[in-house]
C-alpha cells in the first residue's frame, strides 16, 4: 500500500487527476516535472524528477529537508536545526530530517515556457502521515475545511500590482553573490504617471504580451491587464475562484511572471516599493466573499433596500476590521510593504471601511440582489504569502459573524476619520501578533511562535545594517 494510500490523503477527484497527469506526460513526451511546494514566504521551492520517476513518486512522496522551514527571506537558517527539535521543538524535523512532498494531482499543467516540462504543486507531510505544521498550504486548507463544515466556500479574487522592468546588467559577478545578492541594475518600460493611458500601456505591451500569453497557457483565470500610475508598473486581476484555488493560483503566478520576465531580458518585482527614482508602492486588493455551499447564494448580498452588505456580511465586514493591527504581518509581511501605508496615497493607513471608497482599508462593492458583492481589502502587499493572508482574512470575518460584531459607519473621509491606526512597521505588527490571543488560538501558539522568530530573524539583520539615510544624517553633521 502507497504512502499516499495508506494514509488517504487524496480524493476521488486527486485520484481521477493523478491518472490524467501519468496519460499528459506519456501522450506529450514530457522530459520532467517540477515537484513544488509553497514555503512560509509563499515561495516555491522543490524538485525537479525525471517524468518517470515523478509519476512514480505521486503516491510514494517526495523527499525534501524540513531545514527550508528554517529559513528567513535571504534563505538563511534562523532556527538551530542540528539543535534537540531542531529548534522547532519537534524530533520530526531535527538535524534537517526530511518530509514529504506529496503532489496534488489536481494542480498539474504543462509550462508554456520551458520545453517538456511538467508542474504540480506539493504538501508536506512527515513520515507518519501527519501534516507538516507550519506548513501554510496545509494550515489554509484547515481553515476552509472548518469553513465548508459551516457551510461555506471562501470566494476570492485578485488584483495584483508589481513592477516589470527592462534588466541591464544581471550583477552575476562572484563578488555580487550573497545572502542575498546584489540585486540587478534595470531600466524602465514607460515613464508611468498617465494612469491608464492607451499610450504608456502600448509602451508595456511588447513585454506584457509574453507575460499575458503564457499565464492563460497556464490556465490561470486572467481577467485584465492594466498599467498602473507609476513608472514600469502594472496590474493583473484574475476572475474570481474559491477555495485553495486562488491561493495557489496566486504563487503560481508570481513565480511563472518572474520567470518568464527573466527568459526574455526583464525584470519583474512583487517588492512593495523599489528603490528606485520615482517608483510608486504597489498593493495587492484581495477581493472575497463566501458562497452557501448548498444554495450558491453570495452570503454578504443585501435583500435590504438601501443596504450595502446582509447582516452576516457587515459581522464579517467587523471582524476583519477588529484583527486588522494583528493580521498585518500576514497581510504584509515584509519591512517593505509598510512603506506603503501613507495618508491619501490610495492606500490605507488604519483599519476603516467605506462603500466603494479607495482610500479605506475595505471596499464594500455591491447591494441589494447583486451577486457579486463583496468585500475589497486593500491592506496587503504583493509579496504576502497568500495561503495566510487569505487564512487570516477567513478567520478575522468569521469571529466577527460568532460575535455579531458592528462595523461601524461608511468612512467618507478616511484619512480624516478616526479609526485604529494600522502599525507602521513589521517591527510593531510583530509585537502584535506576537501578543495577540485571538490568532494564537486559531492559528496555534506554536505557528504564531514559529513565524514571529523568522520575521523577528529579518528586523534584526534589517536593524544591523547602516542605511544611506543614517549615512546622509549624521556621517557629516557628526
Amino acid at each position: 500500500m502507497s504512502f499516499v494510500e495508506r494514509h488517504g490523503l487524496w480524493s476521488a477527484e486527486q485520484k481521477e487527476a493523478a491518472s490524467r497527469l501519468a496519460r499528459i506526460v506519456e501522450e506529450r513526451g514530457l522530459e520532467v516535472v517540477r515537484l513544488a511546494w509553497p514555503d512560509q514566504h509563499g515561495i516555491l521551492r522543490g524538485k525537479t524528477l525525471i517524468a518517470g520517476e515523478a509519476v512514480a513518486s505521486l503516491q510514494s512522496g517526495c523527499s525534501i529537508t524540513t531545514s527550508l522551514l528554517a529559513k528567513d527571506t535571504s534563505h538563511r537558517s534562523v532556527f538551530p536545526v542540528f539543535s534537540s527539535g531542531g529548534g522547532f521543538g519537534m524530533k520530526e524535523m531535527e538535524g534537517a530530517a526530511d518530509a514529504l512532498m506529496v503532489a496534488d494531482p489536481t494542480t498539474f499543467r504543462v509550462l508554456p515556457w520551458e520545453t517538456a516540462t511538467g508542474w504540480v504543486l506539493c504538501d508536506l507531510y512527515f513520515n507518519d502521515g501527519r501534516p507538516v505544521p507550519f506548513a501554510t498550504r496545509n494550515l489554509y486548507r484547515g481553515v476552509i475545511d472548518k469553513l465548508a463544515q459551516r457551510g461555506f466556500d471562501f470566494v476570492a479574487g485578485l488584483e495584483v500590482e508589481f513592477h516589470l522592468f527592462r534588466l541591464e546588467d544581471e550583477k552575476m559577478a562572484p563578488e555580487d553573490a550573497g545572502q542575498p545578492g546584489n540585486p540587478p541594475t534595470v531600466s524602465l518600460l514607460s515613464h508611468g504617471y498617465q494612469y491608464l493611458t492607451e499610450q504608456r500601456y502600448d509602451q508595456m505591451e511588447p513585454a506584457l504580451e509574453i507575460i499575458r500569453r503564457d499565464v492563460l497557457a497556464l490556465g490561470l483565470p486572467l481577467r485584465s491587464v492594466e498599467v498602473e500610475f507609476g513608472p514600469s508598473q502594472c496590474e493583473f486581476t484574475f476572475q474570481p475562484t474559491k477555495g485553495l484555488a486562488p491561493a495557489d493560483n496566486m504563487v503560481l503566478f508570481r513565480s511563472a511572471v518572474k520567470q518568464i520576465a527573466r527568459r526574455h531580458g526583464y525584470h519583474a518585482t512583487f517588492m512593495c516599493r523599489p528603490k528606485l527614482p520615482n517608483v510608486f508602492a504597489s498593493g495587492w486588493h484581495l477581493h472575497q466573499s463566501l458562497v452557501s455551499r448548498t444554495s450558491g447564494e453570495n452570503a454578504f448580498m443585501a435583500k435590504d433596500k438601501g443596504e450595502a452588505l446582509s447582516a452576516f456580511g457587515k459581522h464579517y465586514l467587523a471582524g476583519l476590521l477588529e484583527h486588522a493591527r494583528a493580521s498585518t504581518v500576514f497581510t504584509t509581511p515584509t519591512i517593505n510593504g509598510y512603506k506603503r501605508y501613507r495618508s491619501y496615497s490610495l492606500a490605507p493607513d488604519r483599519a476603516i471601511w467605506g462603500r466603494d471608497n479607495r482610500g479605506v482599508m475595505i471596499r464594500v462593492l455591491g447591494g441589494p440582489g447583486e451577486a457579486a458583492t463583496r468585500l475589497e481589502n486593500r491592506i496587503g502587499e504583493p509579496a504576502a504569502n497568500p495561503y495566510l493572508y487569505m487564512a487570516s482574512q477567513i478567520l478575522s470575518g468569521l469571529d466577527g459573524v460568532d460575535r455579531k460584531l458592528d462595523p461601524g459607519r461608511s468612512a467618507d473621509a478616511p484619512y480624516e476619520t478616526k479609526a485604529v491606526l494600522l502599525p507602521k512597521s513589521l517591527r510593531e505588527a510583530v509585537f502584535v501578533l506576537n501578543d495577540d490571543a485571538f490568532f494564537r488560538e486559531t492559528l496555534g501558539a506554536a505557528f504564531v511562535d514559529y513565524y514571529v522568530h523568522i520575521k523577528n530573524a529579518e528586523i534584526e539583520r534589517f536593524q544591523a545594517e547602516v542605511s544611506d539615510w543614517e549615512q546622509r544624517e549624521y556621517f557629516e553633521l557628526f
